[in-house]
């Protein structure tokens, strides 16, 4: 009896741990962000999505646990030959998550290793179909041409590539130097290209500018000449009408017009060269007296008119009447003198002989 219930014992111990063991085998619990795939006899039959799961003990068992996240991978650097000979290293890194779990486990071996190796391939080749300065310039369009064809490459094994990006292009460090010098050497060039637009800009504006100041220059000159022409015409006929009225005014008898004529001269003569450039002294070689004659001349001149101006000739025969102030008359044969009130300042009159003898032995006249 001793015997029979310590063989009891002992199976129902091994009935708890092999029931341990089922209760184990049975319960499947799935993180989130994967999925795994249930094999049956080594055969696929499910996928477990995330939560609790229970299988049939030693007949279904957990096959693959997939990773349904978005994962990325290094590209590890690798020498490319471009379209134009350039040997230049590249680098990069892909983006990529399972959409399909059995897809991923069952259709492909090394699903990260394969991802990896599909897409250094097709950097080699589409680097290899394009320039070096296309290389340098265009990663936008690597990026998208790596996509398009990784991506279609990838999608029988349930694998969405979401992105691939280019880290680094490396040329040579001698091809470096010589793109450094081409980039020196083309800018220094547009400098003197720009240096040689702005100079004949500015010659192009000078000369527009100079022209316009001489045409200008030429208007004024013109319009100065307009006005000189113009003030000349008016003077001439200032001169002229001047003329006229001493014509008439001889041809009438009134001989002090002379007069008039010959002490404008003088004093014209006289002002000449006393504003003279060169003149520092003048010398007079007449008497200060023969300008005050010829004043005198005109001074009688205007009292003449003033005199005649309110009379009328009698019968047409009489001569004009002479002003009340007694004048005093020179010998036909001398020359006229003034009288000493004209060296004290006062007015002195002289008669018409004694204006005409002045005027006839005036050396400037």
């Amino acid at each position: 009896m001793a015997e029979f219930l310590e063989l009891f014992n002992v199976f129902s111990i091994v009935l708890a741990v092999l029931g341990i063991i089922i209760v184990f085998r049975a319960v499947t619990v799935v993180t989130q962000g994967y999925e795994y795939t249930v094999e049956r006899f080594g055969r696929y039959r499910d996928t477990f999505s995330p939560g609790f799961h229970l299988l049939i003990p030693f007949v279904d068992r957990i096959g693959r646990k997939i990773n349904m996240m978005e994962q990325v991978l290094d590209v590890p650097s690798q020498e490319v030959i471009s379209k134009d000979n350039a040997v230049v290293t590249v680098d990069g890194v892909v983006f990529f998550q399972v959409l399909d779990a059995a897809k991923a486990a069952y259709e492909v071996a090394h699903l990260e290793h394969a991802i990896l190796n599909l897409t250094m391939t097709n950097v080699r080749t589409v680097l290899g179909a394009m320039d070096l300065d296309e290389s340098l310039s265009k990663r936008d369009e690597i990026n998208a041409r790596l996509l398009t064809v990784v991506d279609e490459a990838t999608t029988p094994w349930g694998v969405k590539v979401t992105r691939i990006e280019i880290k680094d292009i490396t040329p040579p460090m001698d091809l470096v130097q010589a793109m450094a010098r081409q980039m020196k050497a083309e800018r220094e060039k547009r400098a003197a290209i720009l240096e040689a637009e702005g100079s004949r800009q500015s010659e192009i504006l000078q000369a527009e500018g100079e022209k316009r100041s001489a045409i200008l220059e030429a208007e004024g000159r013109r319009e100065a000449a307009f006005r000189d022409a113009e003030a000349r015409e008016r003077l001439a006929e200032a001169e002229a009408n001047a003329t006229r009225m001493v014509s008439t005014a001889i041809a009438e008898g009134d001989i002090q017009a002379i007069n008039y004529f010959v002490a404008q001269k003088y004093v014209d003569a006289l002002k000449s060269f006393a504003f003279s450039e060169q003149q520092k002294t003048l010398l007079l070689p007449v008497e200060a007296t023969g300008i005050l004659g010829s004043l005198a001349g005109i001074t009688e001149l205007a009292k003449s008119v003033n005199g005649s101006g309110g009379g009328n000739n009698d019968g047409g025969g009489d001569e004009p009447k002479r002003s009340s102030k007694p004048r005093r008359r020179a010998d036909p044969g001398t020359q006229a003198r003034p009288d000493t009130n004209r060296a004290s300042g006062r007015d002195a009159t002289f008669s018409i002989p004694d204006a005409i003898q002045l005027g006839n032995n005036n050396p400037w006249s």
